[in-house]
């Protein structure tokens, strides 16, 4: 704006005249600060259709107040009203008053915060006006009280005049077939006629009269407040506040019309090199910024690219270190299960044969009892170990078979599966091998675990080890999320949607809902302070993509979580 920096002199000008002038002791601090104000002089002041202050003005002194700590209450009302109110000291300051000689005899006025030029505004089709001799024989509509009424009876043109509450009411009359033309702000007009739709007034000329200075005024000798608002603007110009304001409620800018009298009065006051300084270090003040800002875009990109490349790297570290692991353990179960079939395959062979001949040698045995007196066998009654022995033996074989199974499971699950294989499975048969497998771990963490798997499931095309990998690792995830055997798990699985699903229930502590979306993050675990790596819940996911599923998680915390595997099922085949 071409006035800003004229502003900013004029208010060193003041300021260091106040300075000079001001009395030793300050008057005291008020509580708050009354501010007047026209209520109907759009775009500076003027009440929304909530019948709140609304204008340039008006957001201008409260941003002022904001900024030196004032608090403020607004008065809006017919702007003769408010001028009375003003001198009779019913509000402290009025936010937007014309400046002239005459008025700074009576109220004392701040450093001008806008510039006003007067315009002719007339019905389209009217003659000619762009002198004061041009409206001798109009019916001139005008504010009462505004400066453009006293610079018109100045002029003796008082026989023409038409005064009116506001401008705004000027243009609506004027709209209205009422009067010849109306004098009011050029940039007030335009927006009045905007913002009432007044289609069929147009601006004669864009400068009639004096162009006049817009201050802060208050009533004379109240300079402690005048001063308070010229520093508060003073600050406002230099952070750029006092022009974002301005962009919001002028745009474009209306022309300022600073006559050159006074920027050559001002150049011979000798500010012309301040200027100059303060417009070099402004740019070069610009200048660096921008630089820095660039720069330090640049370097958050690199910062955050190196990141990404460390934590990358240690992610591969990680995997390839539990890749070795996985080995390891693949290498250390196959040994094991074999030492172990060893003695279980001889324990297999020999109780078949043990249990024949328990069977052969019971009859004799029967014999023989009832011939004789009770008598006892490794140091039992004969009677007790008739009935308990069989079952014994039963009891041996079937942990013997047990024992090979779990080998058998531990085998399969350990054995790497290079060629990937699909081969179609039922999900229960693969549910009840997991089971088997953690079987000693689910009975230590819960008395309550409970199956419902649905019969004639479908079958899914699958790989068998990969699948039950991923039950094993979802019903340790259910163990270790209880806090006492006291809560359950349950086991269901059902065909919903062409989809086998599994589902593993647990009455745990739940998972919290920000962490939901980040369970199958490779290495995010919310147990890592009881060794959880992070891994298991990603492995599973991947598998399950692989296998065109899925894996899915609810939970609320303090009442368990379910987390559903969902596998695409085969069509049934039709009987031949």
């Amino acid at each position: 704006m071409r006035v800003a920096g004229f502003r900013v002199l004029l208010l060193c000008c003041a300021l260091t005249l106040q300075a000079a002038d001001a009395e030793p002791a300050p008057p005291a601090p008020r509580q708050v600060v009354t501010i007047g104000g026209g209520d109907d002089n759009p775009p500076y002041a003027f009440l929304d259709e909530h019948g709140d202050p609304a204008g340039f003005d008006i957001e201008l002194a409260r941003a002022i107040a904001e900024t030196m700590g004032l608090r403020v209450r607004f008065r809006l009302a017919p702007w003769a009203t408010i001028r009375r109110e003003l001198l009779d000291g019913q509000v402290d300051l009025l936010q937007g008053m014309y400046y002239s000689v005459e008025r700074n005899r009576v109220v004392e006025f701040s450093a001008p915060h806008g510039v006003i030029n007067y315009a002719a505004f007339a019905r389209r089709g009217a003659g000619r006006i762009a002198t004061l001799e041009d409206l001798k024989d109009k019916a001139i509509l005008v504010q009462r009280d505004s400066l453009m009424h006293d610079y018109l009876l100045a002029h003796h043109l008082q026989d023409h005049l038409v005064p009116v509450a506001s401008q705004a009411e000027a243009l609506r009359l004027l709209a209205s077939g009422q009067g010849d033309c109306a004098l009011v702000g050029a940039l007030a007009g335009s927006y009045i006629i905007k913002d009432n739709h007044l289609t069929n007034l147009v601006a004669l000329t864009q400068s009639l009269g004096p162009v006049q200075n817009l201050c802060f005024a208050t009533r004379k000798g109240d300079v402690a407040l005048i001063d308070t608002f010229n520093e508060g603007l003073a600050i406002l110009e230099r952070t750029g506040r006092y022009q974002e304001l301005r962009s919001r409620w002028f745009s474009p800018e209306p022309p300022s019309g600073t006559p050159w009298k006074v920027v050559l009065r001002y150049f011979m006051l000798g500010f012309t090199p301040l200027l100059l300084l303060l417009g070099v270090l402004f740019l070069w003040s610009r200048t660096l910024q921008r630089q820095v800002r660039h720069r330090t875009r640049e370097l958050e990109r690199e910062i955050q690219g190196h990141r990404a490349a460390q934590e990358q790297l240690v992610l591969r570290q990680q995997e390839l270190v539990q890749a070795d692991k996985l080995a390891a353990l693949g290498i250390l179960v196959s040994g094991v299960a074999h030492e172990i079939n060893n003695p279980n395959g001889l324990l297999l062979m020999n109780l078949p044969f043990l249990r024949r001949f328990v069977r052969d040698t019971l009859p004799i045995l029967d014999v023989h009892a009832s011939a004789t007196e009770d008598f006892t066998l490794a140091g039992l009654p004969y009677a007790e170990c008739r009935e308990e022995l069989p079952e014994v033996i039963e009891e041996m074989l079937d942990g013997a078979q047990r024992i090979k199974r779990i080998v058998n499971d531990l085998k399969d699950f350990a054995r790497r599966d290079d060629a990937g294989e699909k081969e179609r499975v039922d999900l229960n048969r693969m549910v009840e091998v997991a089971v088997r497998l953690v079987e000693p771990t689910l009975r230590k963490a819960t008395h309550h675990l409970r199956f419902d798997l649905a019969p004639g499931l479908p079958q899914v095309l699958c790989n068998a080890q990969q699948v039950e990998q991923i039950i094993v690792n979802l019903l340790l995830n259910a163990c270790q999320a209880l806090p006492s055997p006291d809560r359950g798990i349950q086991v269901r699985t059902l065909c919903s949607a062409g989809m086998a699903v599994l589902a593993v229930q647990d009455e745990g502590v739940g998972i919290a809902s920000e962490h939901l979306g980040r369970l199958t993050d490779p290495f995010f675990t919310t147990k890592r302070d009881q060794g959880g790596t992070g891994l298991g819940l990603s492995v599973s996911a991947g598998l399950a993509k692989e296998h065109h599923g899925k894996i899915e998680f609810e939970s609320q915390l303090g009442k368990g979580t379910t987390v559903t595997l969902s596998l695409p099922t085969l069509p049934t085949e039709a009987p031949a």
